[in-house]
């Protein structure tokens, strides 16, 4: 079972443990070694233990699953990664650089420095791009530079893969980003689209060339909110010497609209490269805010607000989602062989589609949960492990297969919540026999199968004898 790592010279899967880098809220870097491997290394291991939030969870498969997929000098290069059932760890190569957080005691930077990298940032997001990646936390401790000075992206944990699961908006309801950097679209629960990665990079060129955030540095929701309507102000209003064509870049950047952005990294950074071919417009003069007519006509124009559709995550129609709810405790194996018979005949007639794997952990309403059973193992990370292994069988490429724990006081409504946001177009559940307490207060898979937004089947297993 997964654990915390905590002491030097620990070895896990030949690698050792030499010196602890990082201990963050998410995860703790150690630099490692290991027979036959002489370049540098880092391990990112997930913090597990009372009170770990969910989301780092998730987002720890979400970078072990993404950074494998990724090649080239703008990515740091994969070497190894352990699982949750054993230990979780992400093994990469050491960056030889500095980080792009080392700058900020030197804010604001000269404008040609702050062009300069933001070319190189550019260029590492195009790199990103083509491989079908939205990074979605730009930000300076996330960026690095080689000895050479091209730009590493780190850190994939709330990346978005076009040809991958996006576990982060399929479990959880919140935008995950960093405050100060997130879109507007980002805010809106959209995850797919580049562009959000301009619009962080033009509050990064913003903040680097003014020494003040575009949007100040609040942290609440509701404080991040404006952005969907209210543009920043001018960056020739904090310094009168801010070159026209710089403030042209970075408003183009922070427009609310994406399409109103550059249309890629490529075209940004050429625009950064060649100062002198930058089309001026009337950003480029402007002193003031946009006036509050703009602002409302933004804030109350529903076709600025609602969420839109990529064509890079259209869900092609013949391959459907189907979830099945499973029971991994001990009382639940009769129903989930049964279960498990029903899934793979429809996987077989189904060779596109998509199965999501559910278990509710079931939490009070009114007292504070552990995290941790009575082993000390992490409740959420035992009940993954299990439902992994109920569906290794089927073997499943793992673009067609997740998994997920749901925590709630209501098993039904969480299953019929996951269902309707994440569009299910088939639920499978178990039932067990009938008794008077079912037939009295009722069951999930009852509640399911009535209050459904798609179709359901619900499975019971054979009667002894």
């Amino acid at each position: 079972m997964a654990r915390p790592l905590h002491d030097p010279g620990f070895v896990i899967d030949g690698f050792r443990l030499d010196e602890m880098v990082h201990k963050g809220g998410m995860a703790m870097l150690w630099r490692v070694s290991k027979d036959g491997l002489d370049e540098p290394m880092l391990m990112k291991v997930p913090r597990i233990g009372e009170g770990t939030d969910p989301a780092a969870i998730v987002s720890f498969e979400m970078e072990q699953m993404i950074l494998p997929k990724l090649n080239g000098p703008h990515i740091p290069k994969y070497i190894a990664a352990g699982d949750f059932a054993h230990q979780p760890y992400l093994v990469m190569e050491a960056i030889a650089g500095t980080s792009l957080l080392q700058r900020l005691p030197d804010l604001p930077l000269p404008y040609d420095e702050v062009a300069r990298l933001g070319v190189t940032i550019a260029e590492a997001l195009d790199d990103l791009h083509r491989q079908h990646v939205v990074h979605l936390d730009i930000k300076p401790s996330n960026i690095m530079f080689r000895p050479d000075g091209s730009a590493v992206l780190i850190d994939f944990g709330l990346s978005h893969h076009d040809q991958l699961p996006d576990l982060m908006q399929e479990e959880f309801r919140l935008p995950f980003g960093t405050a100060p950097y997130m879109s507007p679209e980002q805010l809106r629960g959209i995850r797919n689209d580049p562009r959000s990665d301009l619009f962080a990079l033009g509050v990064l060129l913003y903040f680097f060339s003014t020494g003040e955030r575009p949007f100040g540095e609040s942290e609440t929701l509701r404080g991040m909110r404006r952005r969907l309507w209210r543009d920043p102000k001018p960056p020739r209003s904090l310094r009168p010497d801010y070159p026209p064509w710089l403030q042209e870049i970075v408003l183009r950047c922070l427009e609310v609209e994406p399409g109103r952005r550059h249309p890629t990294a490529a075209q940004l950074a050429f625009d950064l490269s060649h100062p002198d071919e930058v089309k001026l417009t009337a950003r480029s003069e402007k002193l003031t805010r946009d006036p509050w007519t703009t602002a409302m006509r933004r804030r109350f124009n529903t076709d600025l607000t609602a969420p839109r559709k990529s064509p890079v995550a259209t869900q092609i129609a013949s391959a459907p989602i189907v979830a099945v709810a499973v029971d991994v405790g001990e009382q639940g194996a009769p129903i989930n062989a049964a279960l498990f018979e029903v899934t793979a005949r429809i996987l077989a007639t189904l060779p596109q589609a998509r199965l999501a794997c559910l278990n509710v952990l079931k939490t009070s309403a009114i007292a504070l949960d552990s995290t941790l059973d009575d082993q000390g193992h992490n409740k959420k990370i035992d009940r993954l492990v299990r439902l992994k292994s109920w569906a290794a069988p089927l073997k499943l490429d793992e673009r067609r297969l997740t998994a997920h724990v749901l925590e709630s006081t209501d098993a039904a409504a969480a299953i019929l919540e996951f269902a309707a946001v994440n569009r299910v177009d088939h639920i499978l559940i178990g039932a067990r026999q009938d008794s008077f307490r079912r037939r009295v207060l009722g069951s999930v898979s009852a509640k399911v199968a009535t209050e459904a937004p798609c179709s359901v089947t619900v499975v019971r297993a054979p009667r002894a004898g």
